[in-house]
């Protein structure tokens, strides 16, 4: 296999969202325009992650490549006028979601979490769709719907909320800081 050429390294292995993406930021922050950074990780999620905030952020996703347990994703620094990260500007706080949730106010949950981590730990009635399975599986949610997307910490649902919404969902509202402080009762395989 041919060696990727990159200028600098972020070692993410054994860290879960948001650190991979956070160690990413720091590194992107200090390269000079045009290199690129090769991120090692060990989370399955990160490749959406990583995908996501590089297209959010105006940088340029090359690839990832997966050896054994290692997935090495490789993003070049834009050049020129940096992109100002964007984020969606519909957000609640958990306990507004909870408190419709209690009104039974007909919105559609979307936890955007890998399907491990909705599995152990999840809002009742939430549907699951991965952040990176997202734009493959928009016909399964409704354009009208109220969507209150959800995942660990606020970022995975950001990038989500704005490419629902780019694709045209009409109410799409981010929860932070989601599921890393959700006080109330879920679901989960631990019974």
């Amino acid at each position: 296999m041919e060696t990727i050429k990159f200028d600098q390294l972020v070692d993410a292995k054994g860290l879960a969202c948001p650190m991979p993406i956070v160690r990413t930021k720091k590194a992107m922050n200090e390269l000079e325009p045009g290199k690129v950074l090769e991120i090692q990780a060990t989370d399955k999620g990160s490749t959406a992650d990583i995908k996501a905030w590089a297209q959010s952020t105006g940088h340029q996703y090359l690839g990832t490549l997966e050896e054994g347990e290692v997935l090495k994703h490789y993003l070049r620094k834009a050049t020129g006028e940096e992109k100002e990260e964007k984020k969606h500007p519909h957000v609640v706080n958990n306990e507004e979601l909870q408190a419709k949730l209690a009104n039974n106010e007909g919105i559609l949950v979307l936890d955007v979490r890998e399907s491990a981590e909705y599995a152990f730990n999840h809002i009742p009635g939430a549907k699951s769709i991965p952040l990176g399975e997202l734009e493959n599986r928009f016909n399964e949610l409704s354009e009208d719907a109220d969507i209150y997307v959800v995942c660990r910490t606020g970022s995975r649902s950001d990038l989500a909320a704005q490419k629902l919404t780019e694709a045209g969902f009409k109410t799409v509202i981010n929860v932070v800081p989601g599921m890393s402080e959700w006080g109330n009762p879920t679901d989960s395989l631990n019974k």
